[in-house]
């Protein structure tokens, strides 16, 4: 529930212009009973300077009429205090000192897991520059190697609210941008259709998209599915060889027999000593 803007300010001046009770006042304050007691017994808050709630858009009149009139209702907040509360200005978010050093992790994550929102967008989250943003998705930011990707609402630079409503709306941008390239595509479809049949080939069409998917099926298709049933078959087996009992020829090969004309005569006496 939000918080009353200066409670003890707001219960002095309930109590010094109104006909509420303590317990009315001190639920709409959160307040004890007994501290708004003292206040009306100038002992709880003296020198406070009292402050109209209905001038801040806490409260209105009908609405302190309304319980004043009876004891057991309870004041309820205006919703103009609520929205004003809920109001943020236009331009990127402001980030804390203590926080800023966070923002190149929070961008690497928005960049990484949800690459459809814009620079805008992110910029806008997480208050950081385009310059930055940049940066980071190039991998050209002078912190990159110690840059890890982290949630921004774990960080706490920005809220789950903001990033379902900033990615949502990305979504519905990328998906009106297909639908209008879908509508494109088949305005083109219905031309080139209407050109083929006023040319006397109203299935040239189909024809060109039946080429193009078997195309696409035989690059896709293993080289087995597309060669013939009788390449496939397994060749026959070669007839065995008639066994041959081994034997020393088989074995060592057969032994050469000496030639004749190449033995020569040995050496007799005289061919040596003479007549």
């Amino acid at each position: 529930m939000t918080e009353v803007l200066m409670p003890k300010a707001t219960a002095v001046w309930l109590v010094d212009n109104t006909m509420l009770t303590f317990d009315q006042i001190a639920t709409f304050c959160n307040l004890h009973a007994l501290e708004v007691q003292g206040i009306a017994d100038g002992e709880v808050a003296m020198g406070i300077k009292a402050v109209d709630p209905i001038a801040t858009g806490q409260l209105t009149q009908d609405e302190i009429d309304r319980c004043a009139s009876d004891a057991a209702q309870r004041l309820r907040r205006s919703d103009a205090r609520l929205r004003e509360t809920q109001r943020r200005s236009k331009g990127p978010r402001y980030t804390p000192l203590s926080r800023r050093q966070d923002r190149p992790n929070a961008i690497a994550w928005l960049v990484r897991y949800h690459p459809e929102l814009t620079d805008a967008q992110v910029s806008k989250l997480v208050g950081t520059t385009k310059q930055t943003i940049a940066a980071v998705r190039d991998r050209t930011h002078w912190n990159i190697s110690n840059i890890t990707p982290q949630d921004p609402v774990t960080l706490g630079l920005s809220s789950q609210v903001d990033l379902d409503g900033a990615v949502q709306k990305a979504q519905a941008k990328l998906e009106k941008q297909q639908a209008k390239i879908d509508k494109e595509l088949a305005k083109k479809r219905a031309a080139n259709l209407s050109a083929a049949e006023a040319a006397g080939q109203p299935s040239a069409q189909a024809d060109d998209a039946d080429a193009e998917l078997e195309a696409t099926a035989a690059e896709m298709a293993p080289a087995a599915v597309l060669e013939p049933a009788s390449v496939l078959e397994p060749a026959p087996e070669p007839a065995p060889e008639p066994a041959v009992e081994p034997s020393a020829d088989n074995i060592f090969g057969e032994t050469p027999e000496p030639d004749a004309e190449t033995e020569e005569a040995a050496p007799s006496a005289e061919d040596v000593f003479g007549n």
